[in-house]
């Protein structure tokens, strides 16, 4: 049974750091495209950093967190990280790693969310 499951989240100040965890279980991590997302209360999920499966492959960001946010994986450990850094009061939510790949089929899961807080 596939299993994602945040960690990390907290409080920091405006223009302080912070890094996300998402460990993983039954999935065959090193094949599946990885990402985090985050929803503001009232929103949609909106896409914030992403990595597809394959070696060497490109991260992508969300303008709004270019040069603040860097994603990583680690295939052997099955885990990826969300490394923020500069973080702003508007960067204040919910933070959900996903785990997709499209083999037939969809297969798409999701942790259960952190809360990521920025106040003075």
């Amino acid at each position: 049974q596939a299993r994602l499951a945040e960690s990390g989240g907290g409080l920091v100040q405006p223009g302080g750091s912070l890094t996300l965890a998402c460990v993983t279980s039954g999935i065959t991590f090193n094949m599946y495209d990885i990402s985090w997302y985050r929803q503001a209360p009232g929103k949609g999920r909106e896409l914030v950093a992403s990595i597809a499966e394959g070696e060497g492959v490109a991260p992508r960001y969300a303008e709004s967190v270019k040069c603040r946010f860097t994603i990583s994986r680690e295939n052997e450990k099955k885990t990826f990280d969300l490394k923020m850094k500069r973080l702003k009061r508007e960067d204040r939510v919910v933070y959900y790693c996903n785990a997709k790949q499209v083999v037939g089929r969809l297969y798409n899961y999701w942790g259960q969310g952190t809360q990521v807080t920025v106040s003075s």
